[in-house]
């Protein structure tokens, strides 16, 4: 189990992982969508065994953390919440890895915080108004509520289409793995938490807004990328490194949106050389 705990913050629950490690470097990774700590799973196994402390949580409305109706989850609400997150477990400054939407809350988050950002990484994030994709567009703008109301079965199927379209190699996203994927979203709640949780909240006004603000970023920063990503073109992670001083950027190849699927180890050793 990737999360083994549950912390209560601004009076709602958060499934979480914290360890404190011997190095003195504190890691603290935020997934996207429609994706949960899961994803990191790989990755912070490594990063543990290099002696690193490490927090990942599930954002509010994903996973395994509470789903609370009328709440906002939007990515400026996931970076307040973070900051309140970074204060219970008592971190005063870490290395944010960041994927998809929480690459967009780690963008508001450094840009409002950088005193509290030793390094920045950047993985497929989305940016300036790189997103929704086309594909979440026509799902928002033609079937969202119909898609609410469809049965489990055709809902899960459209998700498991999204989810195949994340890895360069789709064996990637079969199996248990898009079993452990499509799991928060196989009850009633689940399902109506992905749509007013999640879709509903896909909107590039805050990084569009925050976008002006890369420039004064000056911490150590790596864009990671996967080259066949079909979500978040790799133009977007040339963008990032430009917008971001002294920014250093990397493709990989063979991966796509989901490189912690598609290349794990190589995501690894990209944290590596950022930690140094």
């Amino acid at each position: 189990m990737i999360l083994d705990r549950h912390m209560i913050v601004d009076a709602v629950r958060l499934a979480y992982r914290h360890t404190t490690g011997r190095t003195g470097e504190m890691l603290v990774f935020l997934h996207g969508t429609p994706s949960h700590s899961y994803i990191w799973r790989e990755v912070i196994g490594a990063v543990e065994a290099a002696g690193h402390g490490v927090l990942a949580y599930d954002l509010l409305g994903y996973g395994a953390s509470e789903r609370p109706p009328n709440r906002d989850t939007s990515v400026t609400a996931q970076a307040d919440l973070l900051g309140e997150v970074l204060a219970q477990r008592e971190i005063s400054h870490c290395t944010l890895i960041a994927h998809d939407i929480g690459g967009a809350v780690a963008q508001i988050f450094a840009t409002r915080h950088p005193e509290r950002i030793d390094r920045l990484m950047l993985i497929d994030s989305v940016s300036y108004d790189s997103w929704p994709s086309a594909t979440w567009q026509q799902i928002i703008r033609d079937h969202l509520d119909a898609y609410n109301a469809t049965p489990q079965r055709d809902f899960e199927a459209m998700l498991t289409r999204q989810l195949t379209m994340t890895v360069a190699d789709p064996t990637r996203m079969s199996g248990g793995t898009l079993e452990a994927y499509l799991a928060p979203h196989r009850t009633p709640l689940g399902r109506a938490s992905f749509f007013e949780h999640q879709v509903r909240h896909y909107n590039s006004t805050p990084t569009q807004r925050t976008a002006p603000l890369l420039k004064t970023l000056t911490m150590p920063t790596r864009i990671v990328w996967g080259a066949e990503d079909r979500w978040q073109p790799v133009s977007y992670a040339k963008r990032l490194a430009e917008d971001i001083p002294n920014a250093e950027l990397s493709i990989i190849p063979d991966a796509g949106h989901f490189p912690m699927e598609d290349n794990p180890t190589r995501v690894i050793a990209e944290i590596q050389t950022l930690i140094g």
